[in-house]
């Protein structure tokens, strides 16, 4: 079987895993054997992660247009139920935006809807 020198590729791959793992903590981020799985799980967490913050982002809106919405003196549910019957096509975030910038715009769609 012949001979096979892996020096190049080898200090490649391994100069690729640990530029990864650069700011990690501790020996993560200059032994490879620490760093591989450090850099697996730290994929895994941030592609989770993309996911999470659109739902987080979704709930805070929905937060800003309750408390934008009970101003006026209704609920959020009553309120986006109330959108829909008047086929108002404004999502969340434009409205919490508008109730947020643009309070006398938001009290014009509020009547309107109301």
């Amino acid at each position: 079987m012949p001979r096979v020198k892996r020096g190049n590729v080898r200090a490649k791959k391994r100069k690729a895993i640990l530029s990864q793992a650069k700011g990690f903590k501790w020996g993560r981020k200059k032994k490879i054997r620490l760093a591989k799985p450090a850099i697996k799980k730290a994929g895994a967490y941030a592609y989770r992660d993309r996911k999470n913050k659109k739902r987080s982002i979704r709930r805070l809106w929905q937060i800003q247009l309750n408390a934008a919405v009970r101003e006026h003196g209704m609920t959020y549910s009553r309120f986006i139920e109330a959108l829909k019957k008047k086929k108002v096509e404004l999502d969340r975030k434009v409205l919490s935006i508008i109730a947020k910038e643009h309070p006398k715009t938001f009290k014009n769609i509020f009547d309107e809807v109301k």
